[in-house]
């Protein structure tokens, strides 16, 4: 090592450090760390004898070394993600080496541009049905969290099941959020007791666990069992898809990848399109420059794929509100050599995040980061910034690979959306939970007025 500055850090209680914090509200300790520490803090979570140290890092320097030009070091091997393995099975998100290469290579065809831009019809319809539902919510007020999540439930169990949606959707809106909070609250625990233990949260975790396996081994089932089967849904795709080099996905690795496909295509884009208009909602003038860029693109046809190049306005409101309300608001990796991040030593065995909350709040890159402002993504302002200083979709040889799919989806919902109708929002400070996504805790009310379209 060339330097031996130890990294700063708070000194939390003295009985459990910064766990307390980091229960009650981890985005704010987060934020807390920066503001105190700088760009790289050390945490330390749990009892003495059994206290873990957790190294968070702020910057997009920081991001980049760990997500890109030294990610030989950093593995997703710590307790969060083996605790999403656990529940989720070993598909992409959480896959290693080997297994990750083979499965990579064999998926990655399905989100190539064309075939994802294929699915804008698709989209646009379920986008559609939301705005004929609105015209009969009481008192034209919604609530955009819950409607922008089952939007895009709907969404991806149609891309990814075809005929099966209906079954689908009732079983992930059930099981869920019952494995996303067991999920966080077993990852930041000092001590996590055996899942099979009968506790009533490893009861429920495990009843939602078997509703989903379930629900996907008997979807996979059905297609294998078809003579033929050319669907162009994205579950027949993964049971189709093959090479010489690396085989076939087996039943269990398809139905690993469809429960991260139905985790990653409906929570992080029902989180920036709930934010995205509840932003909107609070700013009017925002709002009306982007319906008059959607009213001008498209007159009175449907988006299509193609309108994502074409409506760049729309698109700055959407990355401006996943900086505000990135879905992965930390990224974890466990430290597998002894390495430096900005010059801080991290040692092996360490779990390290990298946390986008901060980085997207870092006054580094963002002046006065609370302020929504869209102009920040024109191109110009997008060149001169770090490539990590705005990281939604992760980075580096992990990267999102969904990242085409979410924002065509966002971008053509929020299109179709806010051309039928103005939108204001009624709640102000949305309380937000950090579990594997980010999700509002609360309702997010907003009060809808139908337009004449165009």
């Amino acid at each position: 090592m060339s330097t031996v500055t130890p990294v700063p850090g708070p000194k939390g209680s003295l009985l459990l450090g910064s766990l307390p914090d980091f229960r009650r509200d981890v985005l704010d300790a987060y934020l807390r760390g920066w503001r105190e520490h700088g760009d790289v803090v050390r945490f330390a979570l749990g009892p003495p004898g059994l206290r873990a140290d957790v190294y968070a890092v702020f910057s997009a320097s920081g991001a980049q070394q760990v997500l890109a030009s030294r990610s030989a070091n950093f593995r997703k091997d710590n307790k969060f993600y083996e605790e999403i393995r656990q529940s989720l099975g070993n598909g992409l998100l959480t896959s290693q080496d080997e297994d990750y290469v083979r499965q990579r290579r064999l998926v990655q065809p399905l989100f190539t541009r064309r075939r994802v831009d294929g699915y804008a019809d698709a989209l646009y319809e379920e986008a559609s049905s939301v705005v004929d539902a609105w015209r009969d919510a009481p008192g034209s007020v919604v609530d955009l969290s819950e409607e922008m999540t089952r939007f895009t439930l709907r969404a991806v169990t149609r891309i990814l099941f075809g005929a099966d949606i209906e079954a689908a959707v009732d079983v992930v809106r059930r099981s869920f959020p019952v494995i996303g909070a067991y999920t966080r609250d077993r990852g930041t625990a000092p001590v996590a007791v055996p899942r099979q233990w009968p506790t009533p949260a490893n009861r429920a975790a495990a009843r939602a666990q078997a509703d989903l396996y379930a629900l996907c081994d008997r979807i996979i089932a059905e297609r294998r069992a078809a003579v033929t089967d050319d669907g162009d849904d994205l579950l027949s795709l993964l049971s189709r898809a093959a090479s010489e080099e690396d085989g076939s996905l087996d039943a269990d690795e398809v139905r690993d990848q469809v429960l991260v496909f139905l985790l990653a295509g409906h929570e992080t884009t029902a989180t920036s399109l709930t934010f995205a208009l509840h932003l909107l909602g609070h700013h009017p003038k925002e709002q009306q420059r982007a319906r008059e860029e959607v009213d001008r693109v498209l007159g009175g046809r449907p988006p299509v794929a193609a309108d994502l190049d074409r409506l760049p306005y729309l698109t700055q409101v959407l990355k401006e509100a996943m900086r505000l309300y990135p879905a992965a608001p930390a990224i974890g990796r466990e430290v597998v050599a002894d390495t430096e991040v900005d010059g801080f030593p991290v040692p092996a065995g360490a779990t390290l995040l990298v946390v986008p909350w901060v980085i997207h709040r870092n006054t580094r890159y963002w002046e006065d980061p609370e302020r929504f402002d869209p102009e920040r993504f024109t191109p110009e302002r997008e060149a001169g910034r770090p490539r990590y200083a705005w990281m939604p979709f992760g980075g580096g040889p992990r990267a999102c690979i969904g990242q085409h799919f979410s924002m065509l989806e966002s971008v053509l919902a929020l299109a179709t959306f806010l051309r039928a109708y103005e939108v204001e929002s009624l709640d102000t400070d949305i309380p937000l939970d950090a579990g594997i996504t980010l999700t509002a805790k609360a309702r997010a009310r907003a009060r809808l007025t139908a337009r004449q379209l165009p």
